[in-house]
């Protein structure tokens, strides 16, 4: 410190002098035997590190060899005026969209829905694409983790087979199911089911797309399907078929291809909700908690409206409800968070997880609208922590549970429904409705 100033960068540069033979040395000494080009390479490599050490200014490499590389959007030179800006909305000038690809059948939604209807059209014979937008095929299963096709398998129930049982076997030779608490229903392994999926289509020959979505149908002059628009980070594409079968869920094709459909109002549509998981959870001491205090079908209340024809009411049900009015009343939870907060728990694991809690919901919510389904995925998560905080004051057996994740979005039950040649009512689900063209039975 009490050197002058000015000997200070003559100091630094001695000691990287130095410090630059140290390294020329080591590193020449590793390439002993390996020619006067290696040992020139470690030279100015050490000369480099050095350099950049002491602050000097590096020279910029050529960067020409790239230009080969260099790739720009067709039409793009364009697009600052290709667009025209009237009033609320923006003008598209026509443009030429390239064909992706061409099929017999084209699936949308790779739920369970659209993962039967692509294997059977492929089972019989066609040429079948089925497009997903998120990357993995499940749907509610996977992406939602609602872990049953179904979960209504009383003693006395009579189930129909077909390709929704076939998934189930096939995910219990995987090791991906455990017993549902109080029936004989399958839970699938949300995780686990996303390799069954992947089995079933690639084994098939069906053709998938994931990550894509459809924004246009393409309807000829009699208003017939020929084809879809997507778009996926390969840009906007078509896809021709002669066939499209809707499984989105929410009608999103029928709606963008011009078909009816009824939509419930939002005050009295069906809530969505933010399905969870939890680990660190002492699974026999949660169990003996639900033996010593059963619920059944009678105390869904609160947070869920149910009907019942009266033979339902006393059947087991894996529901939890007083908790979180328990949590609630000391404090743990805010009072207002109480009516969406309540519901059904799932599979428990060896591993300490339980899985598909099914206890955070939120009303009101148009699951066809992107700024109404934000407001529900940020709140969802929010209350998912109050949920968690509930369970782990008032459930034993969830003291030291921590959260393992969230589902990758919101569930819904409402949503588009699509006008069809008959409409199925409230007599018909609950008073066995039969049809001439009925195929399965449960």
């Amino acid at each position: 410190p009490f050197w002058p100033k000015i000997e200070a960068s003559t100091r630094r540069s001695a000691l990287l002098v130095h410090l630059l033979d140290h390294l020329v040395r080591a590193m020449s000494s590793g390439a002993n035997g390996s020619g006067n080009s290696t040992q020139e390479k470690y030279e100015e490599r050490a000369k480099r590190v050095v350099s950049r050490w002491a602050g000097e200014r590096q020279p910029v490499p050529d960067r020409t060899m790239l230009e080969a590389h260099v790739r720009c959007r067709e039409g793009a030179s364009v697009a600052a005026g290709r667009a025209q800006v009237l009033a609320r909305h923006v003008v598209e000038p026509q443009r030429e969209v390239p064909i992706m690809d061409r099929c017999e059948v084209l699936v949308v939604g790779a739920g369970p829905a659209g993962l039967s209807a692509a294997l059977g059209a492929r089972r019989a014979g066609a040429d079948v694409i089925i497009l997903e937008r998120y990357g993995c095929f499940g749907g509610t299963i996977t992406t939602v983790g609602m872990e049953t096709l179904g979960w209504y398998r009383y003693e006395g129930t009579e189930d129909c087979e077909g390709i929704g049982r076939e998934m189930e076997r096939m995910a219990e030779r995987m090791g991906g199911t455990t017993k549902w608490p109080y029936n004989d229903s399958d839970c699938l392994d949300a995780e686990q089911f996303k390799l069954v999926a992947d089995r079933l289509i690639t084994e098939s020959g069906v053709r998938p797309i994931l990550h894509i979505w459809v924004v246009e149908a393409l309807l000829d002059a009699d208003k017939k399907m020929y084809g879809v628009i997507t778009e996926s980070k390969s840009g906007r594409q078509a896809i021709l078929a002669d066939r499209v079968i809707d499984c989105t869920g929410d009608a999103d094709v029928a709606h963008l291809a011009g078909c009816r459909y009824s939509v419930i109002d939002l005050q009295q549509s069906l809530g969505v909700t933010t399905v969870f998981n939890a680990v660190n959870v002492d699974t026999a001491k949660f169990k003996e908690h639900t033996s010593k205090n059963p619920a059944t079908y009678k105390d869904w209340s609160r947070t869920w409206e149910q009907t019942t024809s009266g033979k339902e009411e006393d059947l087991k049900s894996p529901y939890l409800d007083r908790e979180f009015e328990a949590a609630a009343k000391a404090g743990v939870i805010p009072q207002d968070k109480l009516a969406t907060l309540g519901g059904s728990w799932s599979a428990l694991s060896s591993a300490g997880e339980a899985t598909n809690l099914n206890l955070v919901h939120k009303t009101g919510v148009d699951v066809t609208d992107v700024r109404s389904l934000t407001e529900a995925e940020i709140e969802g998560r929010a209350n998912v922590v109050h949920a968690l905080n509930a369970l782990k004051h008032a459930v034993p057996g969830f003291e030291n549970a921590k959260l393992r994740n969230f589902a990758m979005t919101v569930g819904a039950r409402d949503s588009r429904k699509i006008i069809g040649k008959y409409n199925l009512t409230g007599e018909d689900v609950c008073n066995q409705g039969r049809f001439d063209d009925t195929v399965g039975i449960f």
